[in-house]
């Protein structure tokens, strides 16, 4: 019974930290409608948060190395309504930007820390499945925060309420911490981290979520450009409407546990990768439903990918895992920076099949550092 109330928490603490990411995203030509700014302005909205958590995961993560993480996270939860709160109330793009900016700073206690949580309170074989509940959670979280705000036309309201449900749930159901080994002070987590940019293992882990958020922000970003531009002129409740595909990764991930237990890590990630190659491959053909199901493929993959290299991390750090798990979170959103400008230069050359084919480019990269630098054991 436990373990199931530990797992209900850590999916409540994925689905409402991205549900408060991404939440304003399909807000955005409203918003700039009622600012009387444009694309470029409205949109530091989504970059003030992306960047506050790129610069302050791995901190974080040294602060819950020494503090534990049930505290950590709770906190983290139910202070995160007053930036919420603050941006329903801002009178400008500069406020609303600063507000934003300090919800970002908020969230790394969260999510980075809950895959810490996973790694020291399941065993070793276990935690891959865990982290797929949680990914699957998060997957749910980042797809309300894009769909449903843009059917309601809401700025906060329900939002908040899901937080602070969301805290409550987490309080409730998440137990202490029984594995959690506590940093000596600051600077030897510090020290922790140091060390983690010396393994290759977390390295090449690193790598691998980097160029994750990359290809999922070059893909989600360039195709809503593609189907609305002609033969497809697609509406902005169709465009919407493509996110839908998220769903196939909430449903898939808490699998990867039971598919990395038969085909070992290495094998397991490459046959991801092939199958992610081949779902962009899919989207270069003209009809809509291969489009389609390019992005399923693409969604499913990528969640994938994410369930296994988060959960390696937390195998690989012994101490320090908050740490370890922030600096995967920030060359994760530094990917995800690079994915939204990279495939743009490609666009502007090339159009859609140039930025499929930095996608596939990023794609055989993941796939030489998993085939280089990952051990093909067992779960």
């Amino acid at each position: 019974m436990a373990v199931d109330r530990r797992k209900i928490a850590v999916a409540t603490a994925g689905f409402c930290t991205f549900l408060t990411l991404y939440s304003p995203q399909a807000l955005l030509p409203a918003l700039a409608r009622e600012f009387g700014v444009g694309a470029a302005e409205i949109s530091a909205i989504m970059t003030a948060s992306t960047l506050a958590i790129a610069l302050t995961a791995p901190f974080i993560g040294a602060v819950a190395d020494v503090l534990g993480r049930k505290r950590v996270i709770a906190a983290a939860m139910l202070a995160v309504v007053v930036p919420l709160t603050g941006a329903a109330l801002a009178p400008d793009v500069q406020a609303l930007i600063a507000w934003r900016f300090l919800q970002g700073l908020l969230l790394p206690p969260i999510f980075a820390v809950t895959v810490a949580y996973i790694g020291d309170e399941w065993p070793p074989a276990q935690v891959a499945g865990v982290a797929g509940i949680y990914i699957a959670g998060s997957s749910l979280g980042g797809f309300s925060g894009r769909f449903v705000p843009g059917l309601l036309g809401d700025l906060i309201g329900w939002r908040g309420a899901f937080l602070l449900a969301g805290a409550v749930t987490l309080a409730l159901l998440l137990p202490r911490e029984k594995g959690f080994v506590r940093s000596h002070g600051l600077s030897a987590s510090a020290r922790q981290m140091l060390r983690h940019l010396k393994d290759p293992q977390l390295l090449a882990t690193y790598g691998i979520g980097f160029g994750v958020l990359f290809n999922f922000i070059a893909v989600f970003t360039y195709v809503s450009f593609h189907l609305a531009a002609a033969p497809y002129h697609f509406s902005s409740t169709l465009l919407g409407a493509i996110f839908l595909t998220y769903l196939v990764g909430t449903v898939i991930s808490p699998m990867t546990g039971w598919l990395m237990a038969r085909l070992g890590r290495r094998r397991f990630i490459l046959a991801v990768i092939a199958a992610w190659m081949g779902g962009a491959v899919l989207m270069l053909a003209p009809p809509i439903p291969a489009i389609i199901a390019g992005l399923m493929f693409c969604a499913g993959c990528g969640m994938l990918c994410q369930t296994i290299s988060t959960g390696y991390v937390t195998e690989i750090a012994k101490e320090g895992r908050s740490s370890a798990v922030g600096l995967y979170v920030t060359s994760f959103y530094v990917g995800g920076s690079m994915g939204a400008f990279l495939p743009g230069l490609a666009w502007e050359r090339g159009g859609w099949p140039a930025a499929i084919a930095m996608v596939m480019a990023m794609l055989a990269a993941m796939a030489v550092i998993a085939a280089l630098a990952y051990r093909d054991a067992r779960a």
